[in-house]
């Protein structure tokens, strides 16, 4: 290695050292001096120490090697029994039982080494995350004495599905017309479980109007028909206003139309000029609506019923949505199918009831042949209508009636905002 990149990898192994050590010391700050096995020197010079082995490890093949790995293997030994002893007496003294020093101590010895056998950017990267933890005790503690058993089992559930069983689910099509991929169906049970849990954790830590709020506009971002389920279920409970859900569901409906703007300008933007307006329009109605529905109308109405999530998402109601959207795509597509030159908007309408991007990415590929600018804008707005009219029936099916007519209100009047803007465009500017 030039002399200029060990240079700077000791650098590196140097500062991860000083990065855990300015963190240990500063917990310790109160302490007298010596009454601590390891401050800021000590952890920067055990940077150092484990960067001088790594560099002893490369000199002498590299740590893939018999001896590299040897001189590596005995060096974080004979350094982890000396911290170790060292903490040992120190608990001892304090009549403590942490393991916390070193095991930081060690890392530290670890990463300054492999900044010189490894990638530097790496160690540096992981430097930071423990430094991070390390500094992130008292808040940590504090959560984990706040949440509960539910909270936890939940959690352990979603990074269940997301790690352990989506890499064994099955990534090719089964069934007619193109079939469905199961990945993508647990994919979809997932986005509907993290919605769920998302907007959980929102309420819990932001209060009921904020939490609300923050969940669907997070939630929107990925589906917003995940969070019309997720707030229907929870009204359907009583665990909350069905004016505050249906808010929430407005407002995530809003960021579905600008995902939708988004795609478009990105990847066709010759459709704006017929698309643009009816969208906007119908977001500003919607945002208008949920703001209106939390601030102004909750001053009218004085105590509402409060917000209270009593399950962060039940198992097999998410993993049942999922596979009855993935029952409405191979619908759609068969309905594309059986209509021919119609089949683009027809097929554009039934798959929108399930996803409006995956409708979107399609159609703007198709513009302007196939189809004509005018007839993919016609196909997207049927999609993004077919999924307006999903959330009337979530809200009417898993909803209570309230939460209903809540959502019906505020889809008839971005259909009238959209229709109107609609209607001036085509006027404004024929085909």
């Amino acid at each position: 290695m030039p002399i200029e990149d060990l240079l700077s990898h000791f650098a590196v192994a140097l500062g991860i050292g000083l990065l855990i050590g300015l963190e240990r010391g500063w917990k310790a700050r109160k302490d007298q001096p010596g009454s601590r096995t390891a401050g800021i020197r000590t952890f920067a010079i055990t940077g150092l120490l484990g960067g001088t082995v790594g560099a002893m490890a490369l000199a002498l093949g590299g740590a893939a090697s018999a001896a590299g790995g040897l001189v590596l293997g005995l060096g974080f030994a004979a350094y982890a029994a000396v911290i170790a002893l060292f903490c040992l007496e120190e608990n001892r003294a304090d009549k403590s039982y942490s393991a916390t020093t070193a095991i930081a101590a060690m890392i530290a010895f670890a990463l300054g080494a492999y900044a010189l056998v490894g990638d530097a950017r790496v160690a540096g990267a992981a430097a930071i995350a423990v430094t991070i933890l390390l500094a992130a005790r008292e808040q940590m503690h504090g959560w984990l004495k706040r949440i509960t058993e539910t909270e936890l089992r939940s959690a352990l559930i979603l990074l269940a599905m997301t790690f352990i069983a989506l890499p064994a689910v099955p990534d090719d099509p089964v069934g007619p017309f193109g079939g469905v991929n199961p990945r993508e169906i647990w994919l979809i049970a997932i986005v509907l479980a993290g919605v769920s849990f998302l907007g959980y954790a929102a309420v819990k830590y932001f209060g009921a109007r904020h939490g609300v709020l923050i969940a669907a506009a997070a939630g929107g971002l990925v589906s917003s028909t995940a969070v019309t389920a997720a707030n229907a279920r929870h009204a359907a409970a009583g665990e909350g206003s069905p004016r505050l859900l249906a808010a929430g569901v407005a407002l995530a409906t809003t960021v579905s139309l600008m995902r939708v703007l988004a795609i478009v300008t990105a990847l066709n933007p010759a459709l704006l000029w017929l698309l643009a307006p009816p969208l906007l329009a119908a977001g500003a109605v919607a945002t208008a609506y949920a703001f209106a529905s939390v601030y102004w109308r909750r001053e009218r109405a004085g105590r509402q019923q409060p917000v209270t999530f009593r399950n962060p998402f039940g198992f097999w109601s998410v993993v049942g949505f999922a596979i009855f959207l993935g029952l409405v795509v191979v619908l759609g597509r068969a309905l594309g199918e059986g209509f021919g030159a119609a089949g683009a908007i027809v097929g554009a309408f039934a798959l929108g009831l399930a996803d409006v991007d995956a409708v979107t990415v399609s159609i703007t590929r198709l513009a302007p042949q196939p189809l004509s600018l005018q007839d993919a804008t016609f196909a997207i707005l049927a999609a993004v209508l077919s999924n307006s009219l999903s959330k009337l029936a979530i809200g009417a099916v898993v909803g209570r009636s309230r939460f209903a007519l809540e959502i019906m209100v505020m889809s008839a009047a971005c259909l009238v905002a959209g229709g109107l803007a609609l209607a001036l465009a085509l006027a404004l500017f024929p085909a």
